[in-house]
């Protein structure tokens, strides 16, 4: 199994960058499809980017499409996400997540993942 730790959370103003990463251990990423979900306070846990183990292809929520980007690093067994153009509804918990294949589409719902992180904290300030 794979165990998943976040960071790069902050602190930032609206129109600013950051660049979460999720460091792997006891396994390869590149064997599962990985996703970033975040979570806001009174909400539910909603998708927003994930890779395919298959292809690599990229999926993401639509209300990060063109700031937000996946991306990962064989080498280090490390998955990122690039996020730009932040804004105060960007605040959330996020968390990394693996998923074993279950095809090669991207999996967007919680169900469909097996390991988590614990998750990084993101405010976006206006």
């Amino acid at each position: 199994q794979v165990q998943l730790v976040e960071s790069g959370g902050g602190m930032v103003q609206a129109g600013d960058s950051l660049r979460l990463s999720c460091a792997a251990s006891g396994d390869t990423l590149s064997s599962y499809t990985m996703g970033w979900f975040r979570q806001a306070p009174g909400k539910e846990r909603a998708f927003v980017a994930g890779m395919s183990w298959f292809d690599s292809r990229t999926t993401y929520g639509d209300s990060v499409k063109g700031r937000f980007a996946i991306s990962r690093d064989n080498a280090k067994n490390v998955v990122y996400l690039q996020m730009n153009s932040l804004q105060p509804e960007d605040t959330a918990d996020y968390y990394c997540a693996a998923s074993r294949p279950r095809g090669a589409l991207v999996q967007v719902t919680i169900q469909d993942y097996d390991y988590w992180g614990q998750g990084t904290q993101v405010t976006v300030s206006s």
